[in-house]
């Protein structure tokens, strides 16, 4: 659970970040890091559109510099776009000034008052300066679809088990994720609307 939705604590480390947004309607808010690639981006927006749900993109800088046609096709198809840094960098690794930088270099490409940091690590000096031009989006569901260690059925239970109303759920089109992500992003879709949940998204 320490990971999959992170306890108080955790969140409290981040002043002003937000992890979930709960409302009077039942909702979540679907989300996507480290793309846009080829070899997955068009798939997730193919699924989308098929289930008529919008979603956020958390798009690495690079990745967006050499696939441009994918990151329009992600704004033409109606879905929101985040900044998720230039070389998906930890910001624990780096020193502030370095790490706004990378920041704002994808923001050159990425036009969006969304951030989310890779890994979910900042430093404290990085939080305090980017919350006064982003929203920082970080996540109440990871999925883990990433991980090696688990299979796509584990996946989706993850989405089954701590999925709440206004949670953040974070799925990756990536090729790391792609055999979990494809098995567990569709059949959690068909989970959360069977569910009673609809899909918003981010002011």
């Amino acid at each position: 659970m320490l990971i999959e939705q992170p306890p108080r604590l955790y969140r409290a480390l981040f002043p002003g970040a937000i992890w979930r947004l709960p409302d009077a309607e039942k909702c979540v808010y679907l989300t996507f890091d480290d793309g846009p690639i080829p070899e997955i981006t068009p798939w997730v927006l193919d699924v989308l559109d098929e289930y008529d749900v919008k979603a956020t993109f958390f798009c690495v800088g690079d990745n967006v510099r050499k696939h441009p046609d994918i990151y329009r096709m992600i704004l033409e198809r109606g879905h929101r776009v985040g900044n998720h840094t230039f070389n998906h960098i930890q910001g624990i690794r780096f020193w502030t000034k370095n790490y706004l930088a990378n920041v704002e270099k994808a923001a050159e490409l990425i036009d969006s008052p969304l951030f989310r940091p890779p890994h979910g690590h900042m430093r404290m000096p990085q939080i305090l300066s980017l919350r006064d031009t982003y929203r920082i989006i970080m996540w109440d569901v990871v999925t883990r679809d990433y991980s090696p260690h688990l299979t796509p059925g584990e996946v989706l239970r993850v989405v089954k088990r701590y999925t709440r109303n206004g949670s953040i759920i974070v799925f990756h089109d990536s090729l790391k994720a792609e055999e979990n992500m494809k098995y567990a992003m569709p059949r959690a879709i068909e989970w959360l609307k069977q569910e009673g949940y609809t899909f918003k998204l981010f002011d």
